[in-house]
């Protein structure tokens, strides 16, 4: 079962499509949201989750006082379970803007005008280094100048071309079989 943990919607139970997602863990998720709130990266933030899912990592940004998160998902039944959750979200409270998008990552970051604070990719296991460089190096003009990319994935995975993509790295951390990678613009 998927929850969001913290904020003015915890507990809310978060609908999970059936196949062809990789929901992260409440585990993973509790020690990325508590570092993320100890570096004061939430609150106010305008967040992108990429290959959204079921929408966990951007709604639990507004859960804790994101003022916006643009959920980008390519599945249609994805997309419109995410639409779900943000209403369970609003119904909880919640006053942050939750906007879904059914797109590809990649197209929809290529496109797109709004700049974000909190970036989240979750990429499917089978998404090779070259996309997630493609997607990176199209974000890179899209951060603020303190934004935070994180990017999760197997442990087994190397890290994101950083470099590539003109942003530096910062940390990484393994849960098991997942690792996030934390990266930013350069300062």
């Amino acid at each position: 079962m998927t929850r969001i943990i913290s904020g003015r919607a915890g507990g809310t139970v978060l609908d999970v499509p059936a196949k062809g997602t990789r929901p992260t863990s409440d585990r993973v998720r509790e020690s990325l949201f508590g570092a993320l709130e100890s570096a004061d990266l939430i609150a106010g933030a305008r967040v992108l989750d990429l290959y959204a899912g079921s929408g966990a990592l951007g709604l639990e940004s507004l859960s804790r006082g994101a003022d916006t998160a643009d959920l980008v998902e390519l599945s249609a039944p994805a997309a419109a379970l995410i639409r779900k959750n943000a209403d369970r979200l609003r119904s909880a409270g919640v006053g942050g803007v939750a906007r879904v998008h059914r797109a590809n990552a990649s197209t929809y970051v290529e496109a797109a005008t709004a700049e974000w604070d909190l970036v989240f990719l979750d990429p499917p296991y089978d998404a090779t280094d070259d996309e997630i460089a493609r997607v990176l190096t199209s974000l890179a003009p899209r951060l603020s100048p303190d934004a935070a990319v994180i990017v999760e994935r197997a442990k087994r995975s190397h890290a994101p071309d950083w470099a590539a993509a003109g942003l530096e790295p910062e940390r990484d951390r393994t849960y098991g079989d997942t690792t996030l990678w934390w990266g930013r613009p350069p300062r």
